[in-house]
């Protein structure tokens, strides 16, 4: 399913219709329509009764439309009589009303819920009573009651982070369809390898991870780690066998246990690696196409490695080598497409051969004080930037 809508918006962006604001790793993250295109959309939408945006102003919505938009003025919306509306989609972007709960009656029959608010503190236990729910997503919650156990049909939770951590209660394991789980919470969620359906798994803390046994995340192609330390070993990350999507974090000044292990990701397409790497593995998987290493403080220069990954399209090395001179040889980075080296402060000098980076298209060099100049043929290459505030 998210293979088809990523398919409907790039072909909305491919006819202009939609316009592309961010991406991350190839995909689009944030996008954005032209003014006259949002108001025919949302026009379009109230004669198709698809969707309503609730217009404090006149203190009216569509009674015939079942998916809500609220912006403000939140206390006002749920002052309407929306007893006999059988809603499948809120969405309450009203960071100052936070009694949404007292009205959870109105919520009964959605699929789809997403409150974004300042804090509204816990949630009540009646939220395991809408079975119908789908897609769960909030800001400015602490805790989850065990009730969200019997939201057998959740496919989608994301808790965007107001503070630093929260509690999943033990229950979320029971939630047998949860394709997208998306939260940096306290505790270590028990036999977690019970959501067999889990396709993403992002902001899981090490401490939680490192006795996972993960051999039945047979669908789990997308995760992410925080708060790595040395003293743990990753190796049970070899046994996802459809990962495509690594994301490594180190606490702090920490440095990586061993990375041999990524080698046997075999499918593994996209690695972002923060934190100090003593020893570059020698091998990572051919199907690699995008690496991002960053504070690494390699001492050895890793292009010789990097270059012989045989898909590799984009690089990034961000603070990730502490040298002075890299070297790319002969029919290197045979596909590499974009280049970004940012912040190797000792890098003095960069040797690029004729026949290496053959298909570049992009270079983004930045904050390297000590590099005397740029190959030659990179002098027309097209600059880039990159953002790493992803968290």
């Amino acid at each position: 399913m998210e293979d088809v809508a990523e398919g409907f918006l790039n072909e909305l962006i491919r006819r202009s219709l939609v316009q592309v604001v961010d991406t991350f790793w190839e995909r689009v993250t944030e996008c954005r329509v032209h003014d006259l295109l949002h108001d025919l959309a949302i026009q379009k939408a109230l004669e198709v009764n698809f969707f309503d945006i609730y217009d404090p102003r006149s203190h009216s919505i569509s009674s015939l439309c079942i998916r809500h938009v609220i912006h403000s003025q939140g206390k006002r919306y749920f002052s309407l009589d929306l007893s006999n509306l059988k809603l499948r989609s809120i969405m309450f972007f009203d960071p100052d009303f936070c009694n949404v709960f007292q009205h959870i009656d109105v919520f009964r029959h959605i699929y789809v819920l997403h409150l974004n608010i300042k804090e509204v503190g816990y949630i009540p236990y009646a939220i395991g009573s809408l079975y119908q729910l789908k897609f769960l997503r909030f800001r400015g919650i602490h805790d989850l009651p065990s009730s969200i156990g019997n939201l057998k049909n959740l496919q989608t939770l994301v808790f965007d982070p107001v503070r630093y951590t929260f509690q999943l209660p033990s229950e979320t394991v029971d939630l047998i369809n949860l394709r997208h789980l998306v939260a940096r919470y306290s505790e270590p969620l028990a036999h977690i390898s019970k959501l067999t359906s889990l396709q993403v798994l992002e902001r899981v803390c090490c401490d939680q991870w490192k006795d996972v046994d993960p051999v039945d995340l047979v669908n789990l192609r997308e995760l992410s780690m925080l708060d790595i330390r040395k003293s743990y070993s990753l190796n049970n990350i070899s046994s996802l066998e459809n990962l495509s999507t690594l994301t490594l974090f180190c606490r702090g000044d920490e440095s990586f246990p061993s990375l041999e292990f990524v080698n046997c990701c075999e499918k593994l397409q996209k690695l972002w690696l923060r934190g100090r790497i003593e020893k570059l593995p020698h091998l990572f998987p051919n199907s690699i196409t995008i690496m991002v290493l960053q504070n690494s403080g390699l001492t050895e220069d890793p292009m010789p490695i990097l270059g012989m990954l045989p898909n590799l399209r984009n690089l990034d090395l961000f603070r990730a080598y502490e040298g002075k001179e890299i070297m790319c040889s002969d029919s290197s980075f045979n596909q590499l497409e974009f280049l970004i080296l940012y912040g190797l402060e000792n890098l003095e000098r960069w040797d690029l051969v004729t026949s290496a980076m053959p298909l570049i298209k992009g270079l983004g060099v930045d904050d390297c004080p000590n590099l005397k100049e740029i190959p030659e043929r990179m002098k027309d290459v097209e600059l880039l930037k990159r953002n790493y505030n992803k968290w």
